[in-house]
């Protein structure tokens, strides 16, 4: 099994420098031992000018069956040894085997580590990478040269792959499934290159020669870390990488999803997955949950009251958090609608009395978190609900920074309590997502009233509800919003005050209901035409503070925003 890494250079930049990026010298020869045989590393070419590091991995066959898979049963085992376990393709064709070995000899240089020359491992240098026999086995996926092409091709690499004949003496025979493959790339980082080869190896084999465990998911996503999750074959990567195990694929695609939104919102995927709180009640202080624990604290208190008195036991009050999904059921049934798109549906608490109504006949639940739509699938037992009943839900990841095909054709969308979770430049995003691209017959938006936060006891002053509360309106800010928005969509708005009313500072919440009027005036991208910047430069005197103008959406198979609170 052999690999060659070439690079070129001059008299100021050597190619001999490649010999500080591998941490091999390019003068000595280098055996290392591996669980299967015996890796070598040798420079068959090494001037300024051009320099050649070589790889050659040398497979104990007995080894590979008394510590591998070497029965070919069970997932993940390679079909050669089905036909036999001393004779087989797995010495010579590059595979699994080799990838480890690339970890093993190249573990420093696939970190990008080079203390001796720090500048080196961040410039991009021409590479050619050359594979003698790959297997490219299709298995219904369209394998072969194609496959190579459709792998590294996305990753700035200028593939030559060449299918190598079963016999050159008798070219009747077709193909075999191994590939002759050279890649060459000026823009590629060796550190990048070597993490791409150790991942796309044993995808382009489609077996490994060691049992896939969970912790896999974990190695290809730190082995793909900046560029799989934008990967156009991220999907065939990961099924073939974990050898098809399905949950453990599931797994790694909604991680990879995750970190795709978090990196096209340029944000932190911790910052993204937030809707789900893993530190226990006691320890949540600040903002947190202040609506929900300041009515709890309330409740506690009359409680001890009940204690020391002989008064009966009052019906607890609805929370604000029940108060405001009564307040958006009654749109949603005022406005006649059965197919519900939950926008930002967190844990599903909304969802969970959409399915009590059986005129809602549709529900789709949408959320950035993939802790959330976990907590909101355990809470609602989807899997244990009858057929019919779970057939009207369906749990979805996006982000609703970025328009979504699957949000079309329904009657309403509810966007409860996430406006507030985006930063505003975002929000220009979100309006034409929701009503310009998905364009429900009647949106359904709630948010935090901000001149009702002084009658929280436990927030502090200036404080907004949530820690990852963006911004928090005022009754005047909210209104000229929904009205902006209302105009530049084609939609009447009606606002409407959610849970007790206070004569000063109004409601904690505030609900619009938006149905649809007219025709949008000319809106075709929120960040090209006139229609849009005309919104955008005249709004209401007490609109928030935002863009100029809206920033262009981006298509994605996903929507959806970051969840909070409780619902």
């Amino acid at each position: 099994m052999f690999m060659s890494i070439s690079t070129t250079g001059s008299a100021e930049s050597p190619a001999t420098d490649l010999g500080f990026l591998l941490h091999k010298h390019p003068g000595k020869v280098q055996r290392f031992a591996t669980s299967h045989g015996e890796a070598h590393v040798f420079y068959p070419q090494a001037g300024d000018e051009v320099c050649t590091a070589a790889l050659l991995l040398d497979i104990d066959p007995v080894a590979l069956v008394r510590k591998g898979r070497g029965d070919g049963k069970g997932r993940g085992g390679s079909p050669d040894f089905a036909l036999a376990q001393y004779v087989n393709d797995r010495p010579y064709a590059a595979s699994s085997l080799l990838a480890v070995a690339l970890r093993t000899v190249f573990r420093s240089a696939m970190k990008g580590a080079c203390p001796v020359r720090p500048d080196l491992p961040g410039q991009a240098r021409p590479l050619r990478i050359e594979l003698p026999a790959v297997p490219a086995n299709g298995a219904g996926e369209g394998g072969g040269p194609g496959m190579v092409t459709r792998l590294f091709e996305p990753l700035g690499w200028r593939v030559e792959a060449a299918a190598i004949p079963l016999d050159e003496a008798f070219p009747e025979w077709g193909d075999s499934r191994y590939v002759r493959v050279a890649l060459s790339s000026d823009t590629v980082r060796l550190a990048d290159a070597l993490q791409q080869l150790y991942v796309l190896l044993p995808v382009l084999d489609g077996a490994k020669h060691y049992w896939v465990a969970p912790d896999e998911v974990d190695k290809l996503l730190a082995a793909g870390e900046g560029w799989l999750a934008v990967h156009p074959e991220r999907a065939l990567i990961a099924r073939r990488y974990l050898a098809r195990r399905w949950s453990l694929t599931r797994a790694a695609m909604e991680r990879l999803e995750l970190a795709r939104l978090a990196e096209a919102d340029d944000r932190e995927v911790e910052e993204i997955d937030n809707a789900v709180d893993d530190r226990p009640a006691e320890e949540h202080g600040g903002a947190h949950g202040t609506e929900n624990g300041a009515e709890s604290a309330a409740a506690n208190t009359a409680e001890d009251g009940v204690e020391n008195t002989a008064e009966p036991v009052q019906p607890r009050p609805p929370s604000l958090a029940e108060q405001r999904r009564t307040a958006i059921l009654d749109a949603l049934r005022e406005t006649g609608a059965a197919r519900v798109a939950d926008l930002g549906c967190g844990q599903g608490e909304l969802i969970g009395e959409l399915l009590k109504d059986a005129r809602f006949t549709e529900i789709l639940g949408v959320d950035v978190s993939v802790r959330a739509l976990q907590a909101a699938n355990r809470k609602l037992r989807l899997e244990r609900l009858p057929a019919r009943q779970a057939a009207r839900v369906k749990l979805a990841q996006g982000a609703l920074t970025y328009t979504d095909a699957r949000l079309k054709g329904f009657d309403a969308a509810v966007l409860c309590e996430v406006i507030e979770h985006l930063d505003l430049p975002r929000l220009p995003a979100l309006e034409y997502a929701v009503f310009g691209a998905a364009r429900p017959r009647a949106v359904v938006v709630t948010t935090p009233n901000a001149e009702y936060n002084v009658r929280w006891e436990t927030l502090p002053a200036g404080s907004v509800r949530h820690a990852d509360h963006r911004f928090e309106w005022s009754r005047a800010e909210f209104r000229a919003w929904a009205e902006k928005v209302a105009a530049a969509y084609g939609y009447a708005v009606v606002l409407r005050p959610v849970g007790p009313q206070d004569e000063e500072v109004g409601a904690p919440t505030q609900l619009a209901l938006f149905t649809t009027a007219t025709e949008p005036a000319a809106v075709t991208t929120p960040a090209t035409g006139d229609a849009d910047t005309r919104i955008a430069a005249t709004p209401g005197p007490s609109a928030p503070a935002g863009p100029a103008a809206p920033e262009p959406p981006t298509t994605s198979d996903q929507t959806t925003p970051e969840g909070g609170e409780p619902r």
